[in-house]
């Protein structure tokens, strides 16, 4: 089989004007700045494409703000959007709250700090990293098959339209990085790009980060995922 590249796309800036942690809550959409970033990324996809990048197959998360990311990619391309549940949000204890010093010092939550490097108040960082590597080699074998053949250049590509954490720890993981992390220093902006690189039999042999909408963070909300 030939090389192939995934790359997971994390969705534009959320409508939150309660500035809560919306984690798998429904209905939370992309804000007008949201969807200008959405069409950026379209745009630059196109572009790849093209280029000669042969970008076969496009799946998205089933919450709606990722759903309406990949909507303009989908339609740029000529592709069908393919849900996938494995790459949702992760699970998190303080959904729909604000998460602030205040509520996280109220005596009922500290149960929840008792192992950050699980972590406690969530889904476990190698079960999102399990997840996401499963629909990533999925994802690799659908391009592959949407080829047809056609290998030109680095080989067939898929997008996978995610969540900061999930796509944050398959980054740590995948770099042979610790899991445990401080959230604020997460390097997966809105919209940003970690492409995943796998060879012919699948091992993965390369990772990347790029921000084709970086201009538009400027002033974005972005509501740490978990």
């Amino acid at each position: 089989m030939p090389q192939a590249t995934v790359h997971l796309l994390r969705h534009g800036e959320v409508h939150n004007p309660d500035g809560v942690l919306y984690g798998r809550l429904p209905e939370f959409h992309l804000s007008e700045l949201g969807q200008e970033m959405a069409r950026t990324l379209a745009g630059h996809f196109t572009e790849r494409a093209a280029a000669g990048a042969r970008i076969t197959h496009l799946v998205a998360s089933p919450l709606v703000r990722a759903q309406e990311t990949a909507a303009p990619t989908a339609e740029a391309l000529g592709l069908d959007i393919t849900t996938d549940s494995r790459i949702i949000e992760a699970e998190n204890y303080f959904e729909g709250m604000k998460v602030n010093r205040a509520e996280l010092r109220r005596p009922k939550h500290w149960a929840k700090f008792v192992n950050p490097l699980r972590p406690s108040w969530g889904e476990p960082y190698k079960a999102q990293v399990a997840r996401m590597m499963a629909a990533a080699q999925d994802a690799r074998l659908k391009a592959i098959e949407a080829a047809n053949g056609d290998f030109g250049g680095s080989g067939p590509e898929a997008i996978m339209v995610s969540h900061q954490l999930p796509i944050w720890s398959t980054r740590l993981s995948a770099e042979g990085r610790k899991l445990w992390h401080d959230p604020r220093k997460r390097e997966c902006t809105l919209t940003s790009v970690t492409s995943l690189v796998f060879d012919g039999e699948g091992s993965l042999i390369r990772v990347s980060y790029s921000e084709p909408a970086a201009a538009l963070l400027p002033g974005a909300a972005s509501t740490p995922g978990a």
